[in-house]
C-alpha cells in the first residue's frame, strides 16, 4: 500500500504540474489537484483515467476560442483561466470523496462508483454547457423566467449551452463504461450529472450571490469590477459563491446517483 500510495502521488503531482505549466491550474490548484488525483489512483486505474479525462475535455473545451468567451464575459465572471483549489475542490471534492469511501469500505464498490462518476459527471455537464454556450453565443435567458440575462451570469441557458450539458454528462458516463463500471453506473452518471448541472442553473439564477457595479450600472459575479471598482451585493445569499453552487450540484448528482444504484 506504501508503494502504491507512494506511486499515486508521483504521477498526480506530474500530472497537476504538467497542468500549471499549460496555465490550466495556479499553485494552490496544483495542491488540490494533486491530492484529488492520488485519492483517484488509490481507488484503482478506472478512477485516474475518469478523472484525467474529465480534467482534458474541460481544460481543451476552455482553451477553444477562449480570447472570445472572455471578450464576452470578462466583466461578469468571478474567475478565469487558471482554476484554483477552491475551484478543484468544487468540482472534484465529491469525486475524491468517493474514491476515499472506495479505498477504505471496498466492499460496497459500485456505490461509491455511481457516487463518484456522477459527480464527475455534473461537473463536466456544467463545464461543457458554460463553455460551449458562450462560444457559440446566443443570448442567454434565465432558467427561471428565460429573460435574458448577460453572456456569463449563472442561471442562464441557451439551446446550444443545453446541449453541451447533456453531452458533458454522456461523456462522463461512456468513459464510465468503458473502463469496466457497470451499466447501472453509467446511467447514474448520466441522470445524476444532468439533473447535477440543472440545479446548477437554478441555484445560479436565484440564490446564488450577484453583485453590482455602480460605476457601470451593470450586474456581476465579480467583487472587483473590471473597470477597477469595488461592486456591491445586490442580490442571492453572500455566502453562496459559484463554486459553492458548483459543489452543492455535484453533491445533488452523487445522492442521486447512489438512489438510482440503490
Amino acid at each position: 500500500m506504501l508503494a502504491r500510495f507512494a506511486i499515486a502521488v508521483v504521477i498526480s503531482l506530474v500530472i497537476s504540474f504538467a497542468a500549471r505549466r499549460a496555465r490550466a491550474l495556479s499553485v494552490s490548484g496544483v495542491i488540490a489537484a494533486a491530492a484529488v488525483g492520488t485519492l483517484a489512483l488509490l481507488a484503482g486505474w478506472n478512477w485516474g483515467v475518469l478523472l484525467l479525462s474529465y480534467f482534458a475535455s474541460a481544460s481543451a473545451l476552455s482553451r477553444l476560442g477562449a480570447g472570445q468567451k472572455s471578450a464576452r464575459t470578462a466583466s461578469i465572471i468571478e474567475k478565469g483561466g487558471e482554476r484554483d483549489a477552491a475551484q478543484v475542490a468544487a468540482n472534484g471534492g465529491v469525486f475524491a470523496f468517493a474514491a476515499a469511501l472506495a479505498v477504505v469500505a471496498p466492499g460496497h464498490a459500485m456505490s461509491w462508483a455511481a457516487l463518484g462518476c456522477a459527480a464527475l459527471a455534473a461537473s463536466a455537464s456544467d463545464t461543457w454547457a458554460t463553455e460551449v454556450g458562450t462560444l457559440i453565443g446566443g443570448t442567454p435567458r434565465s432558467i427561471i423566467g428565460f429573460a435574458p440575462i448577460a453572456p456569463g451570469m449563472s442561471g442562464g441557458v441557451t439551446p446550444a449551452g443545453t446541449l453541451a450539458a447533456v453531452a458533458g454528462a454522456a461523456f462522463i458516463a461512456v468513459i464510465a463504461s468503458v473502463l469496466g463500471w457497470p451499466g447501472r453506473v453509467a446511467l447514474a452518471a448520466l441522470v445524476g450529472g444532468i439533473a447535477g448541472s440543472t440545479i446548477d442553473s437554478v441555484l445560479g439564477a436565484t440564490f446564488q450571490t450577484r453583485r453590482w457595479c455602480d460605476r457601470c450600472e451593470r450586474e456581476t459575479e465579480r467583487v472587483v469590477h473590471d473597470c477597477g471598482t469595488p461592486t456591491r451585493r445586490s442580490g442571492g445569499l453572500g455566502w453562496l459563491s459559484n463554486d459553492a453552487v458548483n459543489f452543492l450540484c455535484s453533491v445533488v448528482a452523487g445522492l442521486l446517483a447512489l438512489m438510482i444504484t440503490g
